[in-house]
């Protein structure tokens, strides 16, 4: 019995180091889009991981849903909580926290918004779901950030 579990644990870590393995580097750029800090991208991306391996059955990832998906959603969970919860985030980033980079002019939830809709690909109303806002907010936001980065 012990044996058989001992194997299980093993295949469920095999498993989601090929998960993590494969897809970490999309997923630390879109944390590293999000926060424009390398160590915080790093802190953000190891926490989502973290969350999603403990979900992980070991029965084929997480009984059906997508790894990427979840993590990626844990992500801008975790990230739009701590925009919420610190004062740094809460205004628009300084110049300095990107360096030159396009996004430092958005705000916090602007970003969130650009980088779902246009790193990510994610649809209007996934988007407008996982930020608990209105489809109709979410294209305003993205019109809003497209603006602000084309000027």
């Amino acid at each position: 019995m012990r044996e058989r579990q001992d194997a299980r644990e093993r295949r469920r870590a095999r498993e989601f180091e090929a998960f993590a393995g494969g897809a970490g580097g999309r997923l630390l750029r879109t944390a590293l889009l999000l926060t424009g800090d390398r160590e915080a991208a790093e802190r953000l991306l190891t926490r989502a991981l973290a969350r999603t391996y403990a979900a992980w059955d070991g029965l084929g990832g997480l009984g059906g849903e997508d790894p990427y998906e979840r993590t990626r959603q844990e992500l801008v969970a975790r990230y739009a909580r701590s925009a919420r919860g610190r004062f740094r985030l809460l205004r628009p980033f300084r110049r300095g926290d990107l360096g030159p980079g396009l996004l430092a002019r958005l705000t916090p939830q602007e970003r969130l918004v650009v980088v779902l809709r246009l790193h990510e690909g994610v649809a209007e109303e996934q988007t407008a779901a996982a930020l608990g806002v209105s489809v109709e907010r979410v294209r305003a936001l993205c019109a809003r950030a497209v603006l602000t980065v084309a000027a």
